[in-house]
């Protein structure tokens, strides 16, 4: 038992070297790289902490070109989740068969019922959730893809420029500062844009209500 956790140890190990060096490489190509990077990872590949690292690390050593970093981490990342929703979008329900039948319908009544919110908030959570579900989910059940997009576009712009904020402000400690708070920011934020669209939508049923009461022969 023993010798099978140490082989499992030094595999795993092996994994993470590996990935750091898959990092970096892509760090030496610089804007360009990102770019590929975080489309690459947006479609297939599953490193997002890599990811954010790359833009983190990028932003702390050239930090006047931080706004373009953050531009085309947005657009890979927009790019990366359309070719997976197109993807997904042709497979059909095949594209979810690696995820539970109760984690497919979870995520299909938060669609049905938020729209184009429910993809907003999710492209603004940190890993692990679930993201790659709502793009592959979005794609099988036919989610407007123009509404997607912006939703998409709009939560990462969010995500990653505060990312590239916080790498100029805090450097080196800015991993550490965005574990210990993205999360309730993030939880902060999905709950006000909720919080808005309910009454914004309240009110204007409210108004169409008043409307038609005012209306001749009513």
């Amino acid at each position: 038992m023993t010798l099978f956790l140490l082989s499992v140890g030094s595999f795993l190990a092996k994994v993470t070297r590996h990935l750091d060096e898959f990092g970096h490489y892509f760090m030496t190509f610089g804007a360009p790289g990102l770019f590929v990077f975080f489309l690459l990872y947006s479609t297939f590949v599953p490193l997002p902490s890599f990811a954010d690292l790359l833009l983190i690390g990028l932003s702390m050593s050239n930090p006047h070109w931080m706004p373009l970093y953050v531009f085309l981490a947005v657009l890979g990342s927009t790019v990366g989740c359309l070719i997976l929703y197109y993807i997904s979008r042709r497979a059909g329900s095949r594209a979810l068969r690696k995820f539970s039948p109760a984690k497919q319908k979870r995520v299909k009544d938060l669609i049905d019922r938020y729209d184009v919110l429910s993809v907003l908030v999710a492209s603004l959570m940190p890993p692990p959730f679930p993201f790659k579900l709502f793009v592959i989910s979005a794609g099988v059940f036919r989610f407007n893809v123009i509404r997607f997009a912006i939703a998409i576009f709009a939560g990462r712009s969010f995500r990653f420029l505060l990312e590239g904020y916080l790498a100029v402000r805090y450097g080196t400690q800015a991993k550490e500062v965005l574990a210990r708070y993205y999360p309730w920011i993030a939880l902060g934020l999905a709950i006000a844009i909720t919080a808005f669209l309910v009454t914004r939508n309240a009110l204007k049923r409210r108004s169409e209500t008043e409307e038609e009461s005012l209306e001749p022969g009513n």
